[in-house]
């Protein structure tokens, strides 16, 4: 275990062999979204100092090794199987990067723990990987079926089969419709409840495509896995609870970068960087207590980038990526 009870990976030959057999052969299939975008944005510094709150597969971290030869990288993922397959693909960059099993709601204990409390960027890529799709131990993806889990950390939290076989319909409805965005989140939750116990993904998607047909290339399950993950894994609260943890880490000049995926994510991005690169002056209807506050970041993005239609015609996923990045003043 490292610092303060987070599992650490030490990047070296003896940990390549320590991980399980099955984590040895990693075939990437994950492909990182935005990327030239971002490292251009984050204007990379030789002997910078960086944080990857979302190793995933490890191209951020990556690129942001290679950018120089002195930088150092703190990660951090909540999924043990994709740091495991990060280490792999990080491990030429020696001590100079530290990858700790954390989610980056713990960004600041775990960054201080490291040795990393004052950075010149972070960078926070909120998407599903590939890999976690395609896992079929996972559930994460309805082609790839398999037990319906969902958790980024299978050691703790409720799993979605957990969720949808013991929530009621009022509730799950409720639940999908808010994290999903789903107009058809009644029909659904009817649909589910009717055929529960439902314990695999595969079984779900069939469930829902049955509920409410299906038309296009999109499929009908697409938002309710969508809201089911984002519930079991807490990821809106961990995102709120992250950003104001990332602008403190960083020092005067140093960047946020965070990529999103779907509009519940960018709103809270959108937002946040509103806000905090505003100051407040008292006004006299004001609660009590509130003082003045000067403004702790600088908007580098005032509207999202986006990916190329080049990009998007390689790599599908990137159609919906948003990217915003901040400075701290």
């Amino acid at each position: 275990m490292g610092q303060s009870g987070y599992l650490t990976f030490g990047l070296s030959f003896a940990s390549l062999f320590a991980l399980p057999t099955h984590s040895r052969v990693v075939t990437p299939q994950h492909v990182t979204v935005l990327l030239d975008e971002t490292l251009s944005e984050l204007a990379i510094k030789p002997g910078g100092r960086y944080i990857d709150g979302t190793v995933g597969g490890g191209g951020h971290s990556e690129a942001i090794l290679a950018s120089a030869p002195d930088v150092e990288l703190l990660g951090l993922d909540a999924d043990s199987a994709a740091l495991e397959r990060a280490a792999l693909r990080l491990l030429p960059f020696g001590s100079r990067v530290k990858l700790v099993n954390a989610n980056f709601a713990q960004l600041s204990a775990v960054a201080r723990a490291n040795g990393f409390d004052q950075v010149d960027g972070i960078v926070l890529d909120l998407g599903l990987s590939s890999d976690q799709l395609g896992d079929p131990d996972r559930g994460f993806g309805f082609i790839a079926g398999g037990p319906l889990d969902m958790r980024f950390d299978q050691t703790r939290g409720q799993s979605a089969a957990d969720m949808i076989n013991l929530l009621d319909q009022d509730e799950l409805a409720d639940l999908i419709y808010r994290y999903g965005e789903e107009p058809a989140s009644r029909k659904i939750a009817r649909s589910i409840v009717a055929a529960r116990p439902i314990h695999t993904a595969d079984q779900l998607a069939a469930v829902i495509e049955k509920a409410v047909g299906r038309r296009g290339r999109i499929h009908p399950a697409t938002l309710t896995f969508q809201a089911l993950r984002i519930a079991v894994n807490d990821e809106l609260g961990s995102l709120m609870s992250a950003l104001p943890q990332a602008t403190e880490l960083l020092h005067r000049g140093g960047r946020l970068a965070v990529i999103s995926f779907h509009s519940l994510e960018d709103r809270i991005v959108k937002e946040y960087f509103r806000s905090a690169s505003q100051e407040h002056v008292p006004q006299p209807d004001d609660p009590p207590g509130l003082v003045y506050r000067s403004a702790a970041l600088r908007l580098i993005t005032r509207k999202p980038i986006v990916a190329s239609e080049v990009e998007v015609v390689s790599n599908p996923r990137a159609r919906s990526a948003k990217l915003r990045i901040a400075e701290k003043l």
